[in-house]
């Protein structure tokens, strides 16, 4: 199981609602989280979804997850 982080734009836990089922979907996501204390509100999640399938779900409920590299 691969660990990847992204930053995002989500600000307040009703974003984090907003995306949840859209990751919660994804066949290759085992587990997510989002750390809202963070300044730049970084995504962990644990799985193999593409870096583009987990982009695509943030897009489809208007947010925005870059790869932190």
């Amino acid at each position: 199981m691969e660990t990847q982080k992204f930053k995002t734009n989500l600000k307040c836990s009703g974003c984090v609602a907003a995306v949840k089922n859209n990751l919660d979907t994804l066949k290759n996501v085992e587990s997510w989280e989002v750390d809202l204390i963070s300044q730049d509100k970084i995504l962990t999640v644990e799985g193999s979804a593409s870096e583009n399938e987990i982009a695509e779900a943030f897009a489809k409920a208007g947010y925005h997850a870059e790869p932190v590299k």
